[in-house]
């Protein structure tokens, strides 16, 4: 099992950057699949992006390809997402998530991730 801590949320102002952090406890960290989702009010969780155990293949929503990037440092058993170019629409609690799959392919679906962190809120304004 594996605890999620997410940190870095905060309020922005559109076309600023933010720097999201999802720290894992336990040994294994490096054994799952990452991901990023994010949930705006009344609306589905949403996909942003995923991040293979080593961090060699990655795949993003297109909604934030070319703006986000994530990154995992398995020593410090750490996931980021890195936010540049941020709209108002990219406003919402964004959630991070652990998967212990064993094969890569591109997931989109929250239902498939085993683990959730609390979340933290991220707000841009315009």
């Amino acid at each position: 099992q594996v605890q999620l801590v997410e940190s870095g949320g905060g309020l922005v102002q559109a076309g600023g950057s933010l720097r999201l952090s999802c720290a894992a406890s336990g040994r294994t960290f490096s054994s799952y699949v990452m991901g990023w989702f994010r949930q705006a009010p009344g609306k589905e969780r949403e996909f942003v992006a995923q991040i293979s155990w080593r961090g060699s293949r990655t795949y993003y929503a297109d909604s934030v390809k070319g703006r986000f990037t994530i990154s995992r440092d398995n020593a410090k058993n750490t996931v980021y997402l890195q936010m540049n170019s941020l709209k108002p629409e990219d406003t919402a609690v964004y959630y991070c998530s652990a998967d212990q799959r064993t094969t890569w392919g591109p997931t989109d679906s929250w239902f498939e991730y085993d683990y959730w962190g609390q979340g933290t809120q991220v707000t841009v304004s315009s």
